[in-house]
C-alpha cells in the first residue's frame, strides 16, 4: 500500500511543524460536541447537493468504491493538542467534486453528519487533494468515537473543521457558518495562526 507523506502542510503556512500553542501527544484524544451517533451500513447514503450538475448519492458501499488513497497527516486539534503522522485513508474531496461538477457560482461548502453537526469552509479550502473523507485509520476501520464510519480531516485546519460522522456536503453560493463557528469559534482555523475563536 503506497502512503502519500503530507506532513509538510506547515511549509505551505510559514510555520513549524506543531503549530504556536500545540503540544504533541502519542494519543488520540476524544472530543465531540455530544455522543456518538448510531449507523447502519445498509441504509448510510452520503448526499452531495446544492450548486452542483449532479447531485448524488451514495450506499456505503458505493462510496467505498470510490477512487481512495492512503496519507500521512497530522492533525491538530483547537484544543491545543496536535497528533502526527495518522495514516488515513479515504477519497479526496476533489473526487467528490468532480463527480457532482461544482457550479462557477458556488464559493463555500457545508458539512452535514449523522449527529446534526455542521461545518464549513470556503470551496477553495476544500479542493485539496489533502482534505480527505476517511473510514481507515492506521490500516484499521476509524473508530467509531473517532467518527466512523466516515469523517473529515482537513490537515490544513483545527479539526473542527473535519466532521465527524459525516453524511454529506453542500455547495452554496453564499458563505453559511456551522454548528462551532455560530459559537464563536473561528471560521478560518487556521492553526499556524492560532485562529481558535473569533
Amino acid at each position: 500500500m503506497s502512503v502519500t507523506d503530507k506532513t509538510d502542510i506547515h511549509r505551505e503556512f510559514d510555520g513549524q511543524r506543531l503549530p504556536p500553542g500545540q503540544r504533541e501527544t502519542s494519543k488520540f484524544p476524544v472530543l465531540s460536541k455530544g455522543s456518538t451517533p448510531e449507523w447502519d451500513p445498509e441504509t448510510w447514503e452520503f448526499s452531495v447537493t446544492g450548486a452542483v450538475e449532479n447531485e448524488r448519492t451514495f450506499s456505503w458501499e458505493e462510496f467505498r468504491d470510490l477512487p481512495n488513497e492512503t496519507q500521512k497527516q497530522d492533525f491538530h486539534c483547537v484544543t491545543g493538542w496536535s497528533k502526527f503522522d495518522c495514516a488515513f485513508t479515504g477519497v479526496t474531496f476533489p473526487t467528490l467534486a468532480e463527480l457532482a461538477g461544482v457550479d462557477e457560482d458556488a464559493v463555500h461548502v457545508m458539512f452535514s453528519a449523522l449527529d446534526g453537526y455542521t461545518t464549513n469552509l470556503p470551496l477553495a479550502d476544500c479542493l485539496r487533494d489533502d482534505v480527505l473523507f476517511v473510514w481507515n485509520y492506521d490500516g484499521d476501520p476509524l473508530p467509531r468515537e473517532h467518527g466512523g464510519p466516515l469523517r473529515v480531516v482537513t490537515p490544513h485546519k483545527y479539526a473542527y473543521k473535519g466532521a465527524k460522522w459525516v453524511d454529506g456536503i453542500e455547495f452554496l453560493t453564499e458563505p453559511e457558518r456551522g454548528y462551532w463557528e455560530k459559537r464563536g469559534y473561528s471560521n478560518t482555523a487556521n492553526p499556524w495562526n492560532e485562529e481558535r475563536y473569533s
